[in-house]
């Protein structure tokens, strides 16, 4: 069984206020090739297939054609989850009827769950989808009041698939998460990955796929297995913040034999535009040669700048950002960007742990674990209302 692992398209997307959909239509057109190429048995999309609840038409139109050619015209199934960006509704309309054309979205979770089967020359494949669902969520879904975290939430809708699983099939889990080997945090996000919620209790255990032949992970933007090798974030096709400047961005072509070995290969998607830093005076990036890239712009000249974007965009016409920081100040910066403690506290900031310094603060007392989870739930109900508004 051969099968493309894909995730986090992200369809819609916007950087410093640039749609990035031609550069998405360019990166997915390479794995579109290698379908017509390689006739996989399927493709799998863990989630994020949108970058918003209600996506511009751009954003539908591109994902409708990109469907039309892997689904209709190279006949592959595509098998699809929610993530924690799109609309689970939207996502699962008119699903039974695109079912039978090999097209399979599963936007919503629900108690009873049943696989998709494929079938090679060695018998049945068993795809587990689990779309994004909060803890709430599961919670109601399971009637289950134990289920307050992530973590929790997985291991519920885990152990009722372990329940049922045929032994006699080989079987692939397709989740959206944020999994870690010991359900402890790991530096593997980005600034482009919204939370999955605050305070915490985000993060997933590993072990809990180890009975799968094969968990297609999405929701980090970087390629990467966890704890074991045939547990993996396919990542983004593209680079959507800075932070990811460093990152290769690839799809993973997945061979499973009879037993249920796992051969995996990485498949490095071209972009049509890198996103990179630069620096330098403003006098220095005047002599590059003229460029596509997105980039982000330091610019080190003492004296001030005028009009720095135009200059900048005369030549990166792309340019996404330009900031000025004097060569006599770059030390501390590099340093500050490099994980000084002032830096480091800024992006670590955790909502709810800013709320409890300021409580403490202005009340002489500490905050209650009822109210800590009170402030919890209402933020997170305010980025989902937020999120859906976009």
């Amino acid at each position: 069984m051969k099968f493309i692992h894909t995730a986090d398209w992200h369809l819609g997307k916007l950087v410093q206020g640039v749609y990035m959909t031609e550069d998405q239509r360019h990166v997915l057109g390479q794995l579109v090739e290698t379908v017509e190429r390689e006739r996989p048995d399927a493709v799998i999309i863990a989630g994020d297939l949108y970058d918003r609840a209600v996506p511009p038409t751009e954003a539908v139109d591109l994902l409708d054609e990109l469907l039309e050619r892997i689904v209709v015209d190279l006949q592959t199934p595509v098998l699809a989850i929610s993530g924690n960006h799109d609309s689970p509704d939207r996502l699962d309309f008119a699903t039974r009827i695109m079912e039978g054309r090999g097209l399979h979205l599963v936007g919503q979770l629900r108690a009873e769950h049943k696989p998709v089967v494929l079938r090679d020359e060695h018998g049945e494949v068993h795809v587990h989808l689990v779309p994004y669902a909060d803890p709430a969520q599961v919670r109601y879904i399971f009637q289950d009041e134990a289920i307050r975290t992530h973590d929790d939430a997985m291991r519920a809708v885990v152990s009722r698939i372990e329940a049922v699983m045929d032994p006699a099939a080989r079987h692939i889990f397709v989740g959206h998460a944020f999994v870690t080997p010991g359900g402890e945090p790991q530096n593997n996000t980005s600034d482009s990955e919204r939370p999955l919620s605050i305070g915490g209790a985000e993060h997933v255990r590993a072990e809990y796929f180890a009975k799968f032949h094969y968990t297609a992970l999405g929701h980090l933007h970087q390629a990467h297995y966890v704890l074991q090798e045939h547990i993996r974030y396919a990542g983004s096709p593209v680079k959507y913040s800075i932070s990811e400047e460093s990152h290769r961005k690839c799809f993973y072509v997945v061979e499973l034999d009879g037993q249920g070995a796992v051969a995996l290969e990485r498949r490095e998607l071209t972009p049509l535009r890198d996103m990179r830093r630069i620096a330098g005076t403003i006098g220095d990036i005047e002599t590059h040669a003229l460029c596509d890239d997105y980039v982000f712009v330091t610019l080190t000249d003492d004296n001030p700048v005028l009009f720095p974007m135009e200059k900048v965009r005369a030549i990166y016409k792309n340019a996404l950002y330009v900031e000025r920081r004097p060569a006599a100040l770059s030390e501390v910066a590099a340093a500050s960007e490099g994980g000084g403690p002032a830096a480091k506290g800024r992006r670590e900031a955790d909502p709810v742990a800013l709320f409890e310094a300021f409580y403490e603060e202005v009340k002489g007392g500490p905050l209650t674990e009822e109210k800590r989870r009170l402030f919890a739930d209402t933020y997170e109900e305010l980025l989902k209302e937020e999120g859906d508004a976009v």
